[in-house]
């Protein structure tokens, strides 16, 4: 199988690559290096599993590339939810342009399929918890989730359209090994800049699902194995949340340090566009095989660990 990953050299999309080497597609990795890197494919480069297309899906170097392809894995985006505040105009161009870029790439080189990784964040500040793929009004409240939002529109017109198939995954908070952002990388960070104190945004008590990211890309890649309706969209997840207090617990106690006096910034949410509560219903994804073999704690506990690691 030909495979392409966008923003393969990034968190997500290395372990995506991982695990497409693994099975023996070929792989074509297409990633401007703006927040991925080139290390994180360097075994498959060297083997010959994998080649890397150094490129920005807004500039026109790549689209021939996308011939003979049986799957697009549109996987690249500005992982930065916060940055939507500062940086709309951005946001929606690496966002919703990059996809319909890639679309009609795909439509005229007839490429069939298409994953694309969207987020929780397209429920905006739901009101049923866990939240299921069918929930409505979908009203986004950060720059992130409204990108994600018009992009899954897009991709289904295009699907309808023009013959294609869709796998859309709304994902919960996706941690471990090779994150360069989120809430554990930020505490490891501070800490180590002074290990006495921790800033903490809001009031501690946002409380959200994590699923760390070798479950994520299973059920992603499980998920696209056994759905065949014509836009497939499925919620990826745990099935249960910890709250960020919790989460900084674990980090001092990883970094075995000692009355570490915490302080909050205040509010319900640590900043504009922030979802204090999330937790995605994943009945669907159960009901087509996959189970999350972690929870929100054993999730952030390896990411931990990983980031600790590698620091």
């Amino acid at each position: 199988m030909f495979s392409v990953v966008t923003g393969g050299a990034g968190f997500i999309g290395s372990h995506l690559v991982d695990a497409l080497a693994s099975r023996g597609d070929e792989v074509l990795v297409i990633d401007n290096l703006s927040s991925g890197e080139r290390g994180n494919l360097e075994r498959h480069l060297d083997a010959g599993r994998a080649e890397l297309l150094v490129a920005d899906l807004l500039d026109d170097s790549w689209q021939a590339r996308l011939a003979g392809a049986d799957r697009v894995y549109h996987v690249a985006a500005d992982p930065d939810v916060r940055g939507g505040a500062s940086s709309p105009d951005a946001m929606f161009r690496q966002s919703v342009l990059a996809t319909e870029r890639v679309l009609e790439a795909m439509r005229t080189a007839d490429v069939p399929e298409i994953a694309f990784t969207s987020t929780s964040t397209v429920y905006g500040e739901a009101t049923v918890i866990p939240t299921p793929e069918t929930y409505t009004p979908m009203e986004p409240i950060s720059v992130y989730g409204a990108g994600k939002l018009a992009s899954e529109a897009l991709i289904g017109a295009w699907c309808h359209s023009f013959g294609m198939r869709a796998f859309v995954f709304r994902f919960a908070n996706i941690v471990g090994e090779r994150s360069n952002h989120g809430v554990s990388w930020d505490f490891i960070h501070k800490l180590r800049a002074n290990p006495d104190a921790l800033e903490i945004l809001g009031d501690g008590r946002q409380t959200k699902s994590y699923l760390e990211v070798h479950a994520c890309v299973d059920a992603f890649l499980h998920v696209c194995d056994h759905a065949n309706a014509t836009v497939n969209t499925v919620n990826i997840g745990s099935e249960d949340w910890i709250d960020v207090v919790a989460i900084a617990d674990l980090v001092v106690e990883a970094m075995d340090l000692a009355d570490v006096e915490y302080r909050f910034t205040g509010g319900d949410r640590g900043w504009v566009g922030d979802v204090p509560r999330m937790q995605l219903a994943i009945e669907r994804l159960k009901a087509l095989g996959w189970y999350p073999p972690l929870g929100s704690k054993e999730s952030m506990e390896r990411a931990i660990r990983a980031q600790l690691e590698a620091a």
